[in-house]
């Protein structure tokens, strides 16, 4: 329980802070798991879809500073060395 005003609003701002991240954070880790499984796949055209979406919304949750950029950058990192490694083709057709 707060004891003032102010550290009760600190405490709602807080908890609705916490809430919008989470969302963010929740949907960053669903694109991931949705490009992985699209690499297990073998679709290159599913491939090219899943991983533009993943990179997108890593970047759009480390800009709304709910993941640390350096955590987003190494995540995306390691996605696209994955692709290059198993599915070369997805870069190399533009």
């Amino acid at each position: 329980m707060a004891n003032t005003r102010q550290s009760g609003k600190r405490a709602r701002a807080a908890d609705k802070r916490q809430k919008e991240n989470q969302v963010h954070r929740t949907t960053s880790r669903s694109a991931v798991k949705m490009a992985l499984d699209a690499i297990k796949s073998g679709d290159v055209a599913k491939v090219k879809e899943a991983y533009q979406n993943a990179i997108s919304t890593l970047a759009k949750t480390a800009s709304k500073k709910a993941l640390p950029k350096g955590r987003a950058a190494r995540k995306t990192s390691r996605l696209t060395k994955l692709i290059k490694k198993t599915l070369p083709q997805v870069f190399s057709a533009k």
